[in-house]
């Protein structure tokens, strides 16, 4: 397959290059590196059957030749980005997937749309399935980001009823990994940078929020085998080991010997409004349809995640 990756030099999308390079596909990656990296795709340059573009995908996108797969994965999905850039961020959701829809279209080629799982909002069903509706407030300082993937969710559904495109969607839950940005502003990259740094590790309210941490190969996994498969309908993609957020606090520290000490502040901060108190995913369906499940402990991933982190602190 010839396939188009936007988001390319981003965190997830970056993996994604290497694994389908491995499975001897063509590569496209696409990103205007707002939040992406070349440091993620740099030691894919050279590559014959790899290929970077920098563009900002609400715009018009042109490719030469043909395209058996699109894989929509620009986005600005940490709360640091979206509430900085939230204009840019509805316009990604909407616009991008737009573009990358007309492209498919024009191509015959195969869609993928990266969602989340913040399609649920706060839920009031734990865990969520698929079938979950979710509890959003599309006026609060997070509907930028979790309404953009519900309109893009949308859209790709109207692109598959009334144009007849082949589509997939995932809905990505927490995932960490190697290549995370340290100034991410997600939880698992704040407390590791803060515990190398021997800083005190910041925990919002009281830790009891909960939440459930998929390692990136065990993500690109799923989000591969969900492209190849036949499934159009939404599929939840995440670990279904939920924990606190004060469980990650101390397993964090435990696995860098850090010394730091936790502090609880409960600011006024635009970053914890609306803040899901739960969540954890329901993959019975990934299971059933995907035959995949999480593989990788959340000890292993953590090291992994750790060692890749302390050379940049």
């Amino acid at each position: 397959m010839r396939v188009l990756i936007t988001g390319g030099a981003g965190f997830i999308g970056s993996h994604l290059c290497d694994r389908l390079l491995v499975e001897g596909h063509e590569v496209i990656a696409m990103d205007n590196l707002i939040t992406g990296s070349i440091a993620n795709i740099e030691h894919l340059a050279g590559r014959d059957d790899f290929l970077f573009i920098k563009h900002d995908v609400t715009n018009y996108i042109t490719i030469d030749g043909p395209l058996d797969g699109i894989l929509h994965l620009a986005s600005l999905p940490s709360p640091v980005d979206y509430l900085q850039e939230p204009i840019k961020t509805l316009k990604v959701g909407a616009l991008g997937t737009h573009k990358t829809l007309g492209l498919a279209r024009a191509k015959s080629a195969r869609y993928l749309l990266a969602s989340t799982s913040e399609v649920y909002g706060d839920p009031q069903v734990h865990p969520q399935p698929e079938s979950y509706w979710g509890h959003v407030n599309p006026v609060g300082p997070r509907g930028v980001y979790d309404e953009s993937k519900r309109f893009a969710e949308a859209m790709v559904m109207a692109y598959h009823w009334h144009h007849g495109i082949d589509t997939r969607i995932a809905r990505i839950f927490n995932t960490y990994g190697s290549r995370m940005r340290l100034d991410d502003g997600r939880v698992v990259p704040n407390f590791i940078g803060q515990a190398l740094r021997g800083e005190p590790l910041t925990v919002y309210g009281d830790g009891s929020q909960t939440r459930a941490f998929c390692y990136i190969d065990d993500m690109v996994e799923g989000l591969y085998r969900l492209l190849m498969s036949d499934e159009i309908t939404p599929v939840n993609l995440g670990n279904p080991q939920e924990m606190t957020i004060l469980q990650l606090a101390h397993k964090v520290l435990e696995i860098t010997g850090s010394a730091s000490e936790l502090t609880f502040v409960y600011p006024k901060d635009e970053r914890i409004k609306d803040d899901p108190q739960v969540r954890r995913p329901d993959i019975s369906k990934a299971r059933r349809v995907l035959s995949w499940e999480p593989r990788v402990p959340l000890e292993e991933g953590l090291r992994r995640t750790v060692d890749w982190f302390r050379s940049r602190v």
